[in-house]
C-alpha cells in the first residue's frame, strides 16, 4: 500500500471537560500530523479502552492512523481510566462531553478541523445523537449496529413489549462500571473506584419506570427530527443482530446516508460472523477520505442500499457462514405481495383462517439471543417447537422462489379474553421435510395496538384489528419450498409474560411479504478483508468457554435457559496489565404460569496490575407478580480477595400495561 505514514501512539491522554472532569483518551496519529495535520476520528465508550475493546481497536485504529487520520478512543466519563460518574446511558452530560472533545480535536494544530464519529453499538448510538447536536467540526457518522428509536428499537421494548435484555444489560453494565482504573495509570485509583462503587446505578430501576415511550426515550431517539443531523451518515447493521431495522430507517430518512446489512451478529463487518466479512476498514475509509478530507472518491455515488440476500438455509444455533448473494437497491423493500391466513391453516388459501391459540409460557426457547454477539450457540433453531404452540398457516410449495427483502407486515383480526396480554409472530421458511427455519419475527404488547404512548387495555371478547410489522429481512424461499406464519401468546425469554395466561380468538388476517425482483446474481463486490498491523499481544491464563442449555425440573415443571459465558483471563504482553471475567444468567418459566417467570444474574470481574488482585461480584434477579415488577441486586468488591465494599438494592415498580 502507498503513502503509509508512520504512526505513533498516546496512550493516556487527558482531555479536561468544562466542569473539570478528566477523561482519558488512547491516540493513534501519523508522527507528522503536525506538519500535515489529519481529520479526527472520535470513539467515546464506556468499554474501556485498556482491556475492554482492546482487542479489535488494535487492529482497527492504527490501520487508518496509517492512511493519515488521528484515532482518538476516549473512555466515557466515570469508566475505564476517566474520571468522573456514570448515571445512565446516552445522558445529556454524555453527549455534552463528546461535543466538547469534538470542539477540541478540531482546534488541535495537529488536526484540519474535519472529525467523524465512529462506533458499534453504544458508539453507534452516541455517534448519531451527537451528529443530532451539530457541533460544526463534525462532518461524517459511521454508526453500526445501532438505533434510530431508544423505546422500540433498542434493548428496553420492542413492539411495546418488555425485552428481558433490559435485565440482562443492566446486569452487564452493573459488572462493567464497577472495575477500577488501571492502578499504573491513576495514584488514586482506590478513591476512583470506591467512589465509583457507590454511586454506581442499578439501570434497570431507571428504565422500568418508564414502560411507555415518553421524553425520556425520546432524548436521544434521532427518529424525533431526522432534521437535526448534518453530517454525512454510513450505517451498517446484520441479520443476526438485534438492531436489524435502523440501517433501512436512516438510509430512508436522512438525506445522502448510505446503507450496508450483511448476515453478521453484533460485530465489525472485518471481524463478524458467520462469514463472509467484508473489507470494512477500507469502505471505511473511503467515507472518511470523502468527506472529511473532500477526496471525489464517487463514495456518495454509491448505492443507498447494500444488502446481503441469505440463500435459504437449514436452522442453525451456531453459524459460521451464510451463502448468498449482495444486493444493491435505492430503495430498502420489494413490492408488497398478500398471502391470506386462511381456512385450515393454509398461509394463502381461501376461506376465513380462524384459529385460537394459548401458548404454553416456554414457547420461544427455539428463538435467538435478541442481540447475538458470537458466543456459543445463540442463533434461531428448528421452529417446529414454537410452532406447536402457535397459531400456525404453511402455505403450499412456491412455483417459484421469493427473494424477501423488506419489513413484512401480518395483520391480524382478534380478540382476547384478558385486558393484557401480547403476540409474537414470526415468518418461517418450511424445508420439504418440514424442518423450519425462522426468516424474521416481531412482537407486539396488545395494549400497545394503538400507540406506544397511550396504552389502552383490551376489552374482553372484542374483536379489534392490528397490525404487526416484523423486521426487516433479506431472505431467497427456494422454489417448491414452503413459508409459514406463526402466531403465540408467549415468547420467552426474549419479551417478559402478559401478567396471566391469555387465550385468542383469531378471526382472520393477511400477511404482506415485500418481494424483490430475483436476482440472478451478485450486484456488488466488497474490497477483501485487509490489514496491516498487528493484533492484540496477550498471554492466554484462562481460555473462553460458552455454554448453552435448557434444564427441565420434572419436580416441578419449571424450564431454565442456562447461559455462561466465561470470558477468560489473559494478560497484556505490552504493558502487564490481567483482566478477566465470567457471566451467568438463568431465565426461569413454568410452562402455565407467567407468574413464575424469573431472571437471575451473576457477573465476575477480574483486574490485576502486579501484587494488585480486584474483582467484583454482580447480582441481580427479577420476578414479577400481576401488579408489580420486583428487583434485588447486590454488589461486592475485592482487593486481593478481602471484601472492600458492599451494597445492596432492592426495588419495586407497578406494572404499566406491561
Amino acid at each position: 500500500m502507498k503513502n503509509l505514514r508512520e504512526i505513533e501512539e498516546i496512550e493516556d491522554l487527558g482531555l479536561v471537560m468544562p466542569d473539570g472532569v478528566q477523561l482519558s483518551a488512547r491516540v493513534w496519529r501519523p508522527v507528522d500530523c503536525l506538519d500535515d495535520p489529519v481529520p479526527a476520528i472520535l470513539e467515546h465508550l464506556p468499554y474501556r479502552k485498556r482491556d475492554g475493546t482492546v482487542a479489535r481497536d488494535e487492529i482497527t485504529h492504527p490501520w487508518m492512523a496509517k492512511r493519515g487520520y488521528a484515532c482518538v478512543r476516549v473512555d466515557m466519563r466515570g469508566n475505564g481510566d476517566s474520571e468522573g460518574l456514570m448515571e445512565d446511558e446516552y445522558t445529556a452530560q454524555e453527549l455534552a462531553d463528546a461535543v466538547s472533545v469534538i470542539n477540541w480535536l478540531a482546534e488541535q494544530p495537529w488536526c484540519n478541523g474535519n472529525v467523524g464519529m465512529m462506533g458499534i453499538s453504544w458508539g453507534g448510538f452516541n455517534g448519531l445523537q451527537v451528529a443530532g447536536l451539530a457541533p460544526e467540526p463534525l462532518k461524517a457518522v459511521i454508526s453500526l449496529c445501532s438505533t434510530v428509536d431508544r423505546y422500540n428499537d433498542d434493548i428496553h421494548y420492542k413492539g411495546g413489549c418488555l425485552l428481558n435484555e433490559n435485565l440482562g444489560w443492566s446486569s452487564t453494565m452493573w459488572a462493567y462500571s464497577s472495575r477500577a482504573p488501571d492502578p499504573a495509570l491513576r495514584a488514586d485509583w482506590r478513591e476512583m473506584w470506591l467512589q465509583r462503587l457507590e454511586a454506581e446505578p442499578l439501570l434497570l430501576s431507571t428504565w422500568l419506570r418508564h414502560q411507555r415511550r415518553d421524553d425520556y426515550w425520546k432524548h436521544g431517539s434521532i427518529c424525533e427530527e431526522y432534521g437535526a443531523l448534518t453530517a454525512r451518515v454510513l450505517a451498517i447493521g446484520g441479520w443476526a443482530d438485534g438492531y436489524k431495522n435502523a440501517v433501512p430507517a436512516i438510509v430512508e430518512n436522512l438525506e445522502g446516508a448510505k446503507g450496508i446489512v450483511g448476515p453478521w451478529v453484533h460485530l465489525y463487518p472485518h471481524i463478524a460472523k458467520p462469514e463472509p466479512r467484508i473489507g470494512f476498514l477500507t469502505e471505511a475509509l473511503r467515507w472518511w477520505d470523502r468527506w472529511l478530507k473532500g477526496v471525489e472518491n464517487g463514495a456518495e455515488g454509491h448505492p443507498t442500499y447494500r444488502a446481503f440476500l441469505i440463500e435459504g438455509h437449514r436452522p442453525e444455533r451456531v453459524a459460521r457462514e451464510r451463502p448468498g448473494i449482495w444486493l444493491a437497491d435505492e430503495a430498502t423493500g420489494g413490492e408488497m405481495e398478500r398471502f391470506a391466513l386462511g381456512a385450515h391453516g393454509v398461509l394463502g388459501g381461501e376461506g376465513a383462517g380462524g384459529q385460537a391459540v394459548a401458548s404454553p409460557q416456554t414457547c420461544g426457547m427455539a428463538g435467538s439471543e435478541y442481540y447475538a454477539i458470537g458466543r456459543g450457540p445463540e442463533l434461531a433453531g428448528d421452529q417446529r417447537a414454537d410452532d406447536a404452540g402457535s397459531a400456525l398457516w404453511v402455505s403450499a410449495p412456491l412455483e417459484a422462489g421469493r427473494d424477501i427483502v423488506g419489513a413484512p407486515v401480518v395483520r391480524l383480526r382478534l380478540s382476547a379474553d384478558k385486558a393484557q396480554g401480547q403476540i409474537a409472530v414470526r415468518v418461517n421458511h418450511v424445508h420439504p421435510d418440514g424442518m423450519s427455519t425462522r426468516i424474521t419475527y416481531g412482537v407486539l404488547n396488545l395494549t400497545h395496538r394503538g400507540g406506544h404512548e397511550t396504552p389502552e387495555p383490551m376489552v374482553p371478547g372484542e374483536m379489534v384489528d392490528v397490525a404487526v410489522v416484523l423486521d426487516h429481512i433479506a431472505y431467497r424461499v427456494p422454489e417448491g419450498h414452503r413459508i409459514a406464519v406463526a402466531v403465540s401468546t408467549a415468547y420467552w425469554p426474549l419479551i417478559w409474560p402478559s401478567p396471566e395466561a391469555v387465550c385468542l380468538q383469531i378471526e382472520g388476517g393477511a400477511l404482506d411479504l415485500p418481494v424483490r425482483a430475483r436476482a440472478g446474481a451478485a450486484e456488488w463486490v466488497f474490497p477483501e478483508v485487509e490489514t496491516d498491523v498487528t493484533p492484540w499481544q496477550t498471554e492466554e491464563l484462562r481460555p473462553v468457554e460458552n455454554v448453552r442449555r435448557v434444564e427441565e425440573d420434572l419436580s416441578n415443571g419449571l424450564m431454565t435457559l442456562v447461559i455462561e459465558d466465561d470470558f477468560g483471563k489473559r494478560r497484556d504482553l505490552r504493558h502487564g496489565l490481567i483482566s478477566g471475567g465470567k457471566s451467568r444468567e438463568r431465565w426461569v418459566i413454568h410452562p402455565d404460569d407467567p407468574g413464575q417467570a424469573r431472571g437471575i444474574t451473576h457477573w465476575t470481574e477480574e483486574t490485576e496490575r502486579g501484587d494488585i488482585r480486584l474483582r467484583t461480584e454482580t447480582h441481580a434477579e427479577m420476578w414479577a407478580d400481576a401488579g408489580t415488577f420486583f428487583l434485588k441486586a447486590r454488589l461486592e468488591a475485592y482487593e486481593n480477595d478481602v471484601l472492600v465494599f458492599e451494597k445492596d438494592i432492592t426495588d419495586s415498580i407497578p406494572r404499566d400495561g406491561m
